[in-house]
């Protein structure tokens, strides 16, 4: 690429030839569709890269890359689309071992790592007039953190929610784009290097896409949040089970450190050993290796991904998942339970009890 977005050497299966550009046209294609013709599909990559070919996509399918097959479906329905499809797959195969699962999960997350890479590669490969403008106002109402939102909005009948501002915030989503340009044009080239980022008791705060068993049945799908699309733009990530993994540019390093410091969430990040993705290439470095790579950016770079970071942390779900938990102990809290303590101790002091048309409050 030509944009110093810290994505991996292209290789030969990341390159699309004209028949896989030609299939990326229609919008409503399914999802488990693309999946059964992965085989072919990988052929055919393989092909177009012994020609030496990087087949550009019109508008339409660019956009079609970003844009979920069931993206006017609410996130719940999503959600338990994906956990039946689990559970049925679970139950057609009981008898499938540890090592053949194990296999299964890592061809799938290498299968993701070079979508989210050919996405985004053709992403910065279009031209002006072929990307799309405000590419992040147009996914918004797919991403998980907005659907939180509209659930925690309806659910503030006490008005605990500043709801003003955080609207206000989701109207204006297109900064995120701005800060996204900004950071990648000041972000210097580096090679891909692999992370591993643990949070408190297993949860994916940071909405990677998901891949295979998870601790907490959460799951995300590929461009199905907003940091998922922010991070795609560095690297390539994904979670499983208690922890995420990323590949790409220090930057996107910085960017989860800053999210989680914001949130107050406790978290852990350690070098990816190459051993974890095989047949992807990424440098897995030390901690002096990545102080080197944190001193490579300039204080102007940070501040933005600082303020990139700030801006997905207050929309985040875990936020809203705060403000939801305000809200009920509101509801348990919804009267003055002094007074009503005073009440009682004087209906016993006279040995009384309220009776059936005493509208006084007990409780």
């Amino acid at each position: 690429m030509t944009e110093p977005t810290a994505k991996p050497s292209v290789k030969s299966s990341d390159l699309q030839d004209p028949s896989a550009s030609a299939n990326s046209n229609d919008k409503t294609h399914s999802r488990g569709e693309a999946n059964r013709n992965q085989h072919d599909s990988t052929i055919q990559q393989e092909t177009g890269a012994r020609a030496g070919v990087v087949t550009l996509l019109d508008k339409a399918a660019l956009l079609a890359l970003f844009v979920l097959p069931n993206a006017d479906n609410s996130l719940l329905e999503r959600v338990e689309s994906s956990t039946a499809s689990a559970t049925n797959q679970t139950l057609m195969a009981p008898s499938l071992s540890t090592s053949a699962s194990e296999s299964s999960l890592a061809t799938q997350r290498v299968a993701l790592y070079r979508a989210q890479h050919e996405r985004t590669q053709q992403l910065y490969l279009a031209s002006a007039a072929i990307r799309p403008t405000y590419l992040v106002q147009t996914l918004k109402t797919q991403f998980a953190e907005y659907q939180q939102y509209l659930l925690a909005q309806q659910l503030d009948k006490r008005g605990l929610m500043d709801t003003d501002a955080i609207e206000r915030l989701w109207q204006q989503l297109h900064v995120v784009d701005d800060i996204i340009e900004d950071i990648v044009r000041h972000m210097p080239a580096q090679q891909p290097a692999g992370w591993q980022l643990t949070t408190q008791d297993g949860h994916n705060p940071l909405c990677f896409a998901t891949v295979g068993k998870l601790k907490h049945n959460k799951p995300i799908f590929d461009q199905g949040s907003l940091n998922s699309y922010v991070l795609g733009h560095f690297g390539v990530s994904s979670f499983t089970y208690d922890r995420g993994y990323y590949i790409g540019h220090v930057v996107g390093y910085l960017f989860s450190c800053y999210f989680c410091a914001h949130l107050l969430i406790s978290y852990g990040v350690t070098a990816l050993s190459q051993d974890v993705v095989s047949d992807y290439d990424y440098a897995s470095l030390e901690t002096p290796h990545m102080v080197r790579l944190l001193q490579g950016l300039d204080g102007y770079c940070k501040k933005r991904i600082y303020q990139l970071a700030v801006i997905c942390a207050r929309l985040s779900v875990f936020a809203s998942d705060k403000r939801i938990e305000r809200m009920l102990i509101a509801e348990v809290n919804d009267f003055d339970k002094k007074l009503q303590q005073q009440h009682l101790d004087v209906l016993l002091l006279q040995g009384l009890m309220p009776d059936s048309n005493d509208s006084t409050p007990l409780f």
